[in-house]
């Protein structure tokens, strides 16, 4: 998928500035698709320049001026084509983490210690990221239930997006959590040093 599909489907929302994409790539789009700020800009001049998607200058006083992106109708036309265009590609996993996993076995116990950090380190920013994406959810809801919410939002793509967030990194955390509890075991087995990280995170956030 080209990342002007996840540019249009964020302009689904209304117009928005580059600094307002951007930022809501980070908080909410960035789920199920990754882009820097350096690269959306990018995209957004040649999609105006192909006709995808108009701006209109904004004056401001105290700041330098910004220009609003929306869609145009052509946008909207390739968007449209682009969700029926067929099955999508399957899921593309890339995972340095998991080929460090994978070689915990290739030294002594200090390899592991290694491992255990850098998988440490994703359960800490799993976490945040659930967190960060559960209130988001709350926001979205507004006190009312999922099945209300979903059955009179004008748009339920975005919770929908959102949900299968929340899922992922659910999952990172479990994942995450039982192999740090292995690879303490393994350092206890091979006789090593007792783990730098003896305290097992918290459990995943609800």
């Amino acid at each position: 998928m080209a990342l002007r599909n996840a540019v249009m489907a964020a302009l689904l929302e209304g117009e928005a500035s580059g600094y307002d994409l951007a930022k809501g790539f980070e908080a909410s789009v960035a789920n199920f698709w990754m882009a820097t700020p350096q690269q959306l800009y990018r995209e957004l001049e040649r999609m105006e320049g192909e006709g995808l998607v108009s701006a209109r200058v904004v004056q401001q006083e105290r700041r330098p001026n910004k220009r609003l992106f929306s869609l145009t109708d052509s946008g909207r036309r390739v968007l449209r084509a682009f969700v029926t265009e067929g099955p999508a590609k399957p899921l593309a996993i890339r995972d340095e983490l998991m080929v460090k996993v994978q070689c915990v076995d290739i030294g002594d116990t200090d390899d592991i210690e290694a491992v255990r950090t850098a998988v440490a380190e994703r359960v800490e920013r799993s976490a945040a990221k659930l967190a960060r994406y559960l209130r988001m959810r709350e926001r979205m809801l507004a006190g009312r239930t999922e099945d209300e919410h979903l059955a009179s939002a004008d748009r339920i793509g975005p919770y929908l997006t959102l949900q299968g967030g929340i899922a992922l990194e659910r999952g990172n955390l479990q994942w995450g959590e039982t192999v740090l509890k292995r690879l303490a075991q393994r350092v206890a087995v091979l006789g090593g040093p007792p783990p730098a990280h003896t305290d097992e995170p918290g459990s995943p956030i609800t």
